[in-house]
C-alpha cells in the first residue's frame, strides 16, 4: 500500500508553485502543458526542478542580506 507523505503545509501555495514551475520551464526551453506532463524526459523534469530549487535558494539568500 502506497503512503503519500507529500502533505501540503500551505495548500494555498500550490497555485503559486505551479505558476513558478511554468515560468522556469519556459526559461529552460521545456514546453509544459496544463495537466499531465508524463511525456517529458527525466532530464527535462530535472532541469525544471533543479532551476526551481536554485532560484528559491537564491531568493532566500538575498532576503537574508
Amino acid at each position: 500500500m502506497a503512503n503519500n507523505s507529500n502533505k501540503k503545509l500551505v495548500p494555498e501555495a500550490m497555485s503559486a508553485l505551479d505558476k513558478f514551475k511554468y515560468e522556469v520551464a519556459s526559461e529552460v526551453g521545456v514546453n509544459l502543458k496544463e495537466g499531465y506532463n508524463g511525456d517529458i524526459s527525466a532530464r527535462d523534469a530535472g532541469r525544471i526542478g533543479g532551476n526551481m530549487v536554485r532560484k528559491m535558494i537564491q531568493q532566500v539568500e538575498n532576503n537574508m542580506k
